[in-house]
């Protein structure tokens, strides 16, 4: 008797090893479009779950920004239940308004906005029912896609690096599967996705598309045609390679600004300047941009000029005045150290 189809295989296997530290009665849920990927993850979880003794369920959000997107939520709950998933859970979310608050606080367009507000329900729901973990179902081709964002955006080693395989109770199983292999999947098992219309963008100057769908269409299929078919997998990697350094600079720049805050105020921004000072430059200013954003400043409207005015108050000190930081606070340096207003 024939094994399972290799695509079948692989997404199982990664959910069983994803989950290899989830307890035998605690709860697992799937958050799923109805889309080929997060179909495929679910039918694996499923039945990885039913064999390793823990329970699985699933998460639809409705983000309510195209017609008939409740009737999609709906089917996709019914895909879920279908393959015994349970609890099943249909959530409906108001993008436009975590929209408006995203405008207001600098924290990027409407695509970030539907990002957040799916998170947080996937979060909400997770406390409510108590699940020991959320499986996205991110694949190798979306984590390319991150990465030629970042470089096109100039980001740091931080947004290159991707989105990490767990962060919380968040879980991406299929990293290390390509978009090809989910849908062959899907295939393999009789299961009918739903194809987002926003995901194939008219052409290139298609502005009304998301700019993912637009780079996934247009712009990723030319690298391949020019450097090789392997362009997915070597971004991948470098994702991968860019957040062990990410992570290790990360630990530095904690240590660091602990050092820093010795004698200050922990609540806000009150740091002293000859420690900075004795850090690297990389170092340095990866503490100083975490130091924003723990004294208030939007994650995603702190930038690198920000964070350059901010270590000119630490390295090239000249007497000068306060510099102006998102969130509407200012840092100046006030005896040796550094302090917030606002």
């Amino acid at each position: 008797m024939s094994g399972p189809d290799p695509a079948v295989a692989a997404a199982r296997r990664a959910v069983r090893e994803a989950l290899a530290d989830v307890p035998t009665d605690g709860l697992v849920l799937v958050a799923c479009s109805g889309g080929t990927d997060s179909l495929a993850l679910a039918a694996a979880t499923a039945f990885v779950a039913s064999r390793a003794g823990y329970r699985a369920g699933a998460v639809v959000v409705d983000h309510a920004l195209q017609a008939g997107s409740a009737e999609v939520a709906r089917r996709a709950g019914e895909a879920c239940e279908g393959l015994g998933l349970a609890p099943v859970r249909v959530v409906r979310v108001d993008v436009r308004e975590a929209a408006g608050v995203a405008a207001r606080d600098g924290w990027g367009g409407p695509e970030a906005s539907a990002r957040r507000a799916r998170y947080a329900a996937l979060e909400d729901q997770a406390r409510d029912l108590g699940a020991a973990a959320v499986l996205l179902g991110h694949t190798l081709d979306d984590q390319a896609e991150t990465v030629l964002l970042g470089l096109a955006r100039g980001s740091g080693a931080r947004s290159l690096a991707g989105m990490a395989p767990r962060r919380d109770l968040l879980r991406r199983p299929l990293l290390g599967l390509t978009r090809e292999q989910t849908a062959r999947a899907c295939a393999a098992l009789g299961l009918e996705p739903w194809h987002d219309p926003t995901n194939t963008p008219a052409g290139p100057e298609d502005s009304g598309a998301p700019l993912r769908s637009r780079v996934r269409h247009h712009v990723l299929p030319v690298l391949e045609d020019v450097l090789g078919p392997g362009v997915r997998a070597a971004l991948a990697r470098s994702a991968d390679q860019l957040r062990e350094d990410a992570d290790a600079l990360d630990a530095l720049a904690d240590a660091l600004l602990t050092r820093a805050r010795a004698g200050g105020d922990a609540r806000g921004l009150d740091l002293d300047c000859a420690v900075l000072a004795q850090a690297p430059t990389a170092v340095r200013r990866r503490a100083l941009r975490a130091a924003l954003v723990a004294a208030g400043a939007p994650s995603g409207s702190v930038h690198r000029v920000h964070v350059e005015a901010v270590d000119a108050l630490v390295q090239d000190w000249r007497g000068q005045g306060p510099v102006a930081v998102p969130g509407g606070g200012a840092v100046r340096r006030r005896y040796g150290r550094l302090t917030s207003d606002g």
